[in-house]
């Protein structure tokens, strides 16, 4: 059974996407077979690794009764990294589901089945809290959810562990990291003291806000692979050792 790793913030951008991309690429680099789900429907990490969907691939290839998510997987530019790439009807993925039996476990039954031909499953995740966000908490083991030392952001992630408390979820699953970080700026510092004294599920690493990792939108390739040497290279390859060593 492969273990799924799903990138969620109901708040965009926060790095999710650039995470999830890099991710990916050092769960491939390891040897271990990946497939990334690309969920979203602005579709930016099968745009990172110059994927486009196939013509028949749409919402219901996903969770259809025929379901053909399988004849839409894409390999990479990478050894052992395939894409399942994004659609723009994805954005009625919530209309979609809600018709359907078990509507909230939809995904979990995909990612069993993509579990017996994958080693690890990163998911890039909408900005919702929807629907499809419960399939995502339902089938995933963690999610990786990125917090930008801010008020809002912060505001966001308590907002999503109310959410988990409220509907029964299990909270073990919720990993923060702190992402965009700049070091140099007083409330990102106090931001971060504050919530780890709170909050003791966040990862030690902490992804910087570095020009190279807004670069990657034109580079259109991961920093491990174009740069693996710059320091925010070795913040995600540190996420994603640190992810591998989580107790489930």
């Amino acid at each position: 059974m492969s273990k799924v790793y799903a990138l969620y913030s109901s708040k965009g951008g926060v790095g999710k996407t650039s995470t999830a991309v890099n991710l990916a690429y050092a769960s491939a680099h390891a040897g271990l077979k990946t497939l990334l789900i690309d969920l979203d429907q602005q579709g930016a990490a099968s745009f990172y690794f110059r994927i486009r969907p196939p013509k028949k691939h749409k919402a219901k290839s996903l969770f259809g009764k025929e379901s053909s998510w399988k004849n839409s997987i894409r390999e990479s530019d990478y050894p052992s990294l395939q894409i399942l790439p994004a659609h723009e009807s994805y954005r009625n993925l919530d209309t979609f589901l809600d018709k359907m039996k078990r509507s909230k476990k939809r995904l979990s039954d995909l990612v069993d089945e993509a579990g017996k031909g994958f080693d690890r499953i990163i998911i890039d995740c909408p900005p919702t809290l929807s629907l499809v966000a419960e399939n995502i908490f339902s089938a995933a083991n963690k999610l990786l959810v990125p917090v930008v030392p801010t008020t809002l952001s912060e505001r966001t992630y308590y907002q999503l562990r109310d959410f988990f408390d409220k509907e029964d979820y299990k909270a073990k699953k919720l990993r923060p990291f702190f992402s965009m970080v700049e070091r140099r700026k007083r409330m990102h510092c106090e931001t971060i003291a504050r919530m780890r004294l709170v909050e003791k599920r966040f990862c030690k690493t902490e992804i910087p806000y570095n020009a190279k990792i807004e670069a990657m939108g034109s580079d259109r390739e991961p920093i491990l692979h174009s740069t693996p040497r710059h320091n925010a290279a070795g913040a995600f390859a540190q996420l994603w050792h640190e992810s591998e060593e989580m107790r489930s």
